[in-house]
């Protein structure tokens, strides 16, 4: 029998490594706190007679508390008496925050705070207090530039958002609920969260509220990293989750802005949506990524360029389009006039298209479709389907059917009466006879991927067909 081995102690495994206390920020507040200034807004309002000012408001506020009832309103001018002109009277407005980003007085801050506002009032943490004009304003990113008038004004030091990592200590200081130069601090949570927006926001456990809205988000080497725009909340109040606007794209609109007063970003005039995994699967792609283009603008640089509903875009000028929303914020970094190659997906195959990029403009609103046709019979997919009419023609040139009833199957996939039908299985739809065929021939255990127009805009909808 063996003897038994003795264990040394630097075999046995090693102890993880403690924490043993937080980090200080004290440093960090002395070197970016004199840049973050409190924004005051107002706005002019038109105040004629009978309307409440400011004591008469605390008068109404008296007669409801004490006595259950409103104030008595005043009796209108009797007849012949002169009225009382309007006056205009500035009003609070609101409150926000922002940083100087150059010592001649440039201050960034998010467009919801200054948009619409009167007069803007910049504070510093000195007690000095400036009147502001807006330079320009971004409410796609909600990033604004204003300007003071100032020289050697302490200035923040920009950092790259895109070397960030989640789980990284980071500061906010602003103007919550008025309270100035107040500091809060946490963790990177998310570095690129969509939220619907037009850019991925910068996501953390830092304590926003409101007030904080245009103040720095500060890592640890003192450097600005995002503006503190957004908060995600039940209450209207901190619930755990913040948002940031990365500053690399922040400090993008502030150098158009100041040149110019305004933001200029391409487009082609597609919309578009995710694409699942299924929709993937039953088209043949073997992931699922990509932009589905659901809808083209007539006209627009996409129609022109030859791209189609049901198209995927994989790579725009070779960047690859992870997700839909990597597109328009690819294209509209494009200078207006370029070219650009788009890589697609269609009918089972890689395609180059080129296209030239236009400047972004508001969309269009395609017309309803006309609902007018011979009928189809019912069939396995539990679709009664119409030929399209001489004015959906126009607009459908290589085909499709009109769906005016459903049932089964397609009740249960989500089909509506006035889809139309533009392909089967990555096949083209021509004609109800075509469709009719076509259906016949399908393997009722298999699910069918059918590319519909609903409106204006295009999607897959996959339908288990029903044996009969």
């Amino acid at each position: 029998m063996a003897s038994p081995v003795a264990l040394s102690a630097t075999s046995a495994p090693q102890a993880a490594p403690v924490v043993t206390g937080l980090p200080d920020f004290t440093d960090l507040v002395d070197k970016v706190g004199p840049a973050v200034v409190n924004i005051r807004t107002t706005e002019k309002a038109q105040q004629s007679q009978g309307e409440m000012g400011a004591d008469d408001q605390q008068m109404q506020e008296f007669f409801q508390r004490f006595f259950g009832m409103p104030m008595p309103k005043q009796a209108p001018a009797p007849r012949g008496r002169k009225q009382v002109p309007q006056q205009q009277e500035e009003i609070p407005r609101g409150v926000g925050s922002g940083f100087i980003i150059s010592q001649d007085g440039f201050v960034l801050t998010n467009a919801h705070v200054v948009d619409g506002a009167s007069d803007i009032y910049v504070k510093l943490t000195d007690k000095r207090e400036f009147k502001a004009k807006v330079i320009g304003i971004d409410k796609r990113t909600d990033v604004a530039l204003i300007k003071i008038e100032g020289s050697k004004l302490p200035k923040a030091t920009i950092g790259d958002s895109d070397k960030i990592r989640a789980g990284e200590w980071v500061i906010a200081i602003g103007s919550p609920f008025e309270l100035d130069n107040t500091v809060t601090a946490g963790i990177i949570s998310a570095k690129a969260r969509d939220t619907g927006e037009y850019l991925p926001l910068i996501q953390t456990d830092v304590a926003v509220n409101p007030g904080n809205s245009g103040g720095p988000l500060i890592n640890m080497r003192g450097e600005v990293i995002g503006i503190n725009s957004q908060i995600y909340s039940r209450s209207g109040g901190y619930m755990g989750i913040s948002f940031a606007v990365p500053i690399d794209e922040a400090m993008r609109v502030a150098d158009q802005l100041k040149t110019s007063g305004k933001v200029t970003r391409g487009r082609i005039g597609v919309q578009i949506g995710e694409v699942s995994k299924d929709v993937a699967e039953s088209i043949g792609l073997s992931k699922a990524e990509g932009a589905l283009v659901v809808h083209i603008e007539a006209g627009s640089p996409a129609e022109k360029a030859g791209i189609q509903d049901g198209d995927v875009i994989l790579k725009f000028n070779g960047q690859p389009i992870s997700k839909s929303s990597d597109l328009p914020r690819i294209v509209g970094a494009i200078k207006p006039g370029s070219k650009a190659v788009v890589t697609i997906w269609r009918k089972g195959a890689l395609r180059e298209l080129g296209v030239s990029i236009a400047e972004i403009e508001a969309e269009k609103t395609a017309q309803k479709a006309d609902k007018k046709g011979k009928k189809d019979q019912a069939n396995v997919l539990g679709v009664y389907a119409s030929e399209l009419s001489d004015a959906q023609k126009k607009d459908f040139p290589g085909g499709g059917v009109v769906i005016e009833t459903v049932d089964g199957a397609a009740a249960a996939a989500g089909l509506l009466p006035g889809d139309v039908i533009l392909t089967l299985n990555n096949v083209d739809v021509k004609d109800v006879k075509q469709f009719s065929a076509m259906v016949a021939k399908l393997d009722g255990k298999k699910a069918v991927a059918l590319l519909v127009r609903r409106g204006n805009l295009s999607q897959f909808i996959l339908v288990k067909s029903q044996a009969q």
